[in-house]
């Protein structure tokens, strides 16, 4: 039986998707932060621009759910006794 090898896509190009999707992020940020900011001053109203009002809350859900994610995925569930008698023995 022969097997079918499929290459992995060039680091180049993983490191530019991460960089893409990192973008997006801080982009959705900042939308949300100046959406505020003009919500804040009163040059916004957000019944008169129900489109944005709802996209600027899905954005910010979005996000608020992969920060809630990321801070899942990336929680230490160690136990900080094995963690103190490693650093104890040096590796």
């Amino acid at each position: 039986m022969t097997t079918v090898h499929m290459p992995h896509a060039p680091d180049w190009l993983a490191a530019v998707a991460g960089f893409v999707r990192q973008a997006f992020w801080v982009i959705a940020l900042g939308v949300v932060v100046v959406y505020a900011f003009f919500l804040v001053l009163g040059a916004l109203e957000p019944g008169d621009a129900a489109a944005l009002t709802i996209a600027v809350v899905l954005l910010l859900g979005l996000w608020l759910l992969r920060s809630w994610a990321w801070r899942r995925r990336h929680a230490d569930e160690r136990d900080p006794r094995l963690i103190q008698a490693r650093e104890r023995r040096g590796f």
